[in-house]
């Protein structure tokens, strides 16, 4: 029965999507806006979510449906290799190779939104991006300005020498 329930969830431009239920409650935020007690009542509810932009919303979603199809194998800790379609199945390494600016806002969405199966997949492919890059690789690969001074840069790595010997 709450399989055809459906809810509409509402982005940050106003747009609205209508999701089942059952995936709509991946969210554990929607879980808790969401009142069981209207079950009855034909109108179909409406979850506003002014922090996720509608194109993130539109990959969140995809994300929830196929999670329910085919859940995701458990991430290992520490990744095992910073290629992800070694640490998860393919649907989903290819569903996060996106452009860095979407893939901090599918992580923000996930935070905001409490998906921890998305939220575990989008901090590990950032874990895989900076695993075996020296800190000039991964300031380059995030654009970071370094704003060390030379002095200051080679106290830190004096006082973090343990670091890199492990």
């Amino acid at each position: 029965m709450s399989d055809t329930q459906m809810l509409t969830l509402v982005s940050q431009e106003g747009d609205s999507y209508q999701v089942p239920v059952d995936i709509a409650k991946m969210s554990e935020l929607v879980k808790t806006m969401i009142d069981d007690e209207d079950d009855a009542d034909d109108d179909a509810q409406e979850v506003p979510l002014p922090n996720v932009k509608s194109t993130v919303l539109v990959k969140v979603i995809e994300f929830a449906k196929h999670y329910k199809e085919e859940p995701m194998s458990e991430i290992d800790k520490p990744l095992k290799s910073s290629n992800m379609s070694e640490v998860v199945q393919t649907w989903y390494s290819n569903f996060v190779d996106v452009d860095q600016e979407l893939l901090f806002e599918l992580i923000l969405a996930a935070n905001y939104m409490d998906i921890k199966p998305l939220l575990d997949l989008t901090c590990a492919t950032v874990a895989s991006m900076i695993k075996g890059k020296t800190p000039e690789e991964i300031r380059k690969t995030f654009n970071i300005v370094n704003d060390f001074t030379p002095e200051e840069e080679a106290q830190v790595r004096e006082e973090n020498k343990w670091c890199e010997e492990a």
